[in-house]
């Protein structure tokens, strides 16, 4: 099956000649050949209240992030926004340039919103919802049933295992696979952290605000320095 790829990035604290910092974060698409451009920059969007309110709102799920055609800012492609957070459950909104409506997106976190695994839907409009779980049922109940061996395995792992798959098998199943009327458009590797976009209709903004909406998800998320 032919995809595009995403992958999200990080970076030191760079700086311009005139000492504006550069949008450290970036996402890179494998098949440029069509819309989407070979990569993006994506970095959070403080309010007014500056890192500390974005973090204080960060804990309660809330996410916002602007995403950049060039590391300078030059130009914005799209705009992630919180719609609502509340009961485990939380619904973004991704806008285009001019303030369109790209898509939707909403996240319910495990045994607080519909089911055991977390809950990622995803809405383009004019097309149908694909809905994802975060790992395979028998997986978590594996998981969960080889725990103390589990913490074992991660420890030795952090120090031997490839770059960007630190944990390896001792890591909480992360693998997601959107479906919508029998078809995968999307779908989230643990291994490298990828997004597969399988789905030739599926705007690539929406890809790339995906992909960081997930990986702020993460232990170690990308959005949650303090600086």
């Amino acid at each position: 099956m032919s995809s595009n790829v995403l992958t999200m990035y990080g970076g030191p604290r760079r700086v311009d000649g005139q000492g504006q910092a550069k949008v450290a974060g970036m996402v890179s698409f494998s098949d440029a050949s069509g819309p989407a451009p070979s990569a993006v920059y994506v970095e959070r969007e403080l309010p007014p209240g500056g890192t500390s309110a974005y973090l204080a709102a960060r804990r309660g799920g809330a996410r916002s992030f602007a995403l950049w055609a060039d590391d300078q800012r030059r130009e914005r492609v799209a705009t992630v926004v919180t719609l609502s957070v509340g009961g485990g459950v939380a619904r973004f909104q991704v806008l285009g340039a001019h303030g369109e409506v790209i898509g939707t997106l909403m996240r319910e976190k495990a045994l607080r919103g519909r089911g055991l695994r977390t809950r990622w839907t995803v809405h383009q409009p004019g097309g149908p919802e694909a809905v994802g779980f975060k790992g395979r049922i028998v997986w978590w109940w594996m998981w969960w049933l080889l725990l103390p061996l589990m913490t074992v395995v991660l420890v030795i792992s952090v120090f031997d295992s490839v770059p960007g798959n630190e944990g390896g098998f001792a890591r909480a199943p992360r693998r997601i696979r959107w479906r919508a009327n029998g078809q995968v458009p999307l779908e989230f590797r643990s291994k490298g952290d990828k997004l597969h976009v399988h789905a030739p209709g599926v705007d690539w903004r929406l890809g790339a605000a995906l992909i960081a909406l997930l990986r702020s998800f993460h232990a170690g998320a990308w959005d949650s320095v303090k600086k």
